[in-house]
Formats: C-alpha cells, sequence, structure tokens
C-alpha cells in the first residue's frame, strides 16, 4: 500500500507532450524501480530516458510499431505492459458511425496533431473511409481553445458526424468535446463510455480503467522480482458498444436494429 510498502511518486504533463522527455529524465535520476507510463507519448519518451529501469506502459495501439517492444509474445529489454487496441478499432468505430448515418457522405475526425504517429493514423483512417464512400475532414486540437475553435469549422463544413479519436488529451476533454457535440446537434462517437454517460451519442471500445488496473499488476509483479521481458503484452478480449438512445432521439436518429442488437448497453 502507498506509504507503507511503496512510494509513488507523479509527474503529469498536463496535455502537454513536449514536457515528457524532461519528466521521464527526472524519474530516472531519481532512480525510481518501476516508471509506469500512461500513454504513447509518456511511454516513448520514458522508453527513450531508460535502457535499465523497467517499464510498463498502457498504450492505445500496437507497440511493436511504436518501438517499445520487439514483439507482444516476448517483450525485450525493459519494457511490458497492456496494449487497450484503441486504435486498432478506429475502422470498426467508423463504420458503426457509418451504419446509423448511411446518407452521411461527410464525417469529421478529431485528433491531437501533437501525438507521434497522428498522420499514418489519419492516413489509414482516410483510407478506410474512401473505401465506404465516406470524406473525412480530419480536424485537430492540442488545447481547450483549439477544441473551441473546430465549432465554427463544424458549422462550415456541414458534416454529418465527429468521431473523435483515441488520445490521452482528447480522452480527458471528452465533457468539452460532448457540449461541443450537443450545440451543433451533431452525432459523435467516443471511444469511453463515460462520455455517453454525460450526454454523447456512442462509444466502442475497451475499459480504459481496466486497462490502468492490468499495468498496476504488472508493476506490482516487477516490484515482487519478475522481469518486463517475461512479461507478454497484455491486451483486451472484450469491446462494448454503448449507446444513449436519449440522445439519438433529440438529434432525430433512429438506430438500426442490427446496431442495437450488437449493443452492450443502451443508455435510456
Amino acid at each position: 500500500m502507498e506509504d507503507q510498502n511503496v512510494a509513488i511518486d507523479f509527474r503529469w504533463a498536463g496535455g502537454q507532450y513536449d514536457l515528457l522527455p524532461a519528466l521521464a529524465k527526472e524519474l530516472v535520476h531519481k532512480q525510481v524501480a518501476v516508471i509506469a507510463a500512461g500513454a504513447p507519448p509518456a511511454a516513448v519518451a520514458a522508453k527513450a530516458a531508460t535502457d535499465t529501469i523497467p517499464i510498463v506502459f498502457t498504450v492505445g495501439n500496437n507497440p511493436v510499431k511504436l518501438g517499445l517492444v520487439a514483439s507482444l509474445s516476448h517483450p525485450d529489454e525493459n519494457a511490458t505492459g497492456i496494449n487497450l487496441t484503441l486504435d486498432e478499432v478506429e475502422a470498426k468505430r467508423l463504420g458503426l458511425l457509418h451504419e446509423i448515418l448511411p446518407a452521411a457522405t461527410k464525417i469529421a475526425v478529431l485528433f491531437n496533431p501533437k501525438r507521434p504517429d497522428f498522420e499514418s493514423l489519419s492516413k489509414d483512417l482516410v483510407s478506410d473511409a474512401q473505401a465506404r464512400g465516406v470524406d473525412i475532414v480530419t480536424l485537430t486540437a492540442a488545447n481547450s481553445q483549439e477544441i473551441d475553435e473546430i465549432s465554427a469549422t463544424l458549422s462550415q463544413m456541414h458534416v454529418g458526424a465527429l468521431l473523435v479519436s483515441a488520445d490521452p488529451f482528447l480522452l480527458a476533454a471528452h465533457t468539452q468535446l460532448m457540449l461541443l457535440a450537443s450545440r451543433l446537434s451533431l452525432p459523435t462517437m467516443f471511444v469511453q463510455r463515460e462520455a455517453v454517460e454525460s450526454g454523447g451519442l456512442m462509444s466502442y471500445g475497451t475499459s480504459i480503467p481496466e486497462g490502468y488496473r492490468q499495468a498496476g499488476v504488472y508493476v506490482g509483479r516487477i516490484l515482487k522480482g519478475e522481469k518486463p521481458a517475461d512479461l507478454p503484452i497484455a491486451q483486451p478480449t472484450k469491446f462494448d458498444l454503448v449507446i444513449n438512445m436519449k440522445t439519438a432521439k433529440s438529434l432525430g436518429l433512429t438506430i438500426p436494429p442490427g446496431v442495437l442488437a450488437i449493443a452492450d448497453e443502451v443508455i435510456e
């Protein structure tokens, strides 16, 4: 327990990813026993700062592509963790939006441009959208002010829906984004169910809190003597589709029976 048999030293960049390398170096300088890194930018910064201190990351996309580990089943060197596979299901999330809005030929996708893999993620989603006959309007926001500024763009572009990509800053800003979407009467797909509970239309993804819980288990095992290389990358096996029917009705939307049938939770 904290302050009894373990001390936890926090560092928080507040969405300013350029601060992460210096924060990671601070922890390395303190010679901590384990670094828990909660997102791709933090994990990359920690990995660049040390090749000896164990790192347990919680990322939304493939850690092999990020250069954090050599393989999912046999991570090497000093890093292991949880792959929430949020980015891998972006196409699925886009498909669900398209299924409930088949007449929408233009969908906006919001990214954080400070993500190191922003361009590749955007390119992949645009390619998938084109195969569905949908045009993607790529929007970016790295702070609260920039989220407010996209409101005018969304109105001018006459998009049919908004998909909020998986990103730590955008996850934390879900309330602001949900309110923006509500003002514009815009159907919006989120990653986490909390946004839907607050009034967003839909979410599809795995449990982020559960991912962090699993990361905590890995930290504990390492503190007890296990090596990161012996702990395979953990990946979720369950993804939840949550729909807010009250929001759907306020938007004048009829959710297709096929989508309702696969929903894990329908909020009335």
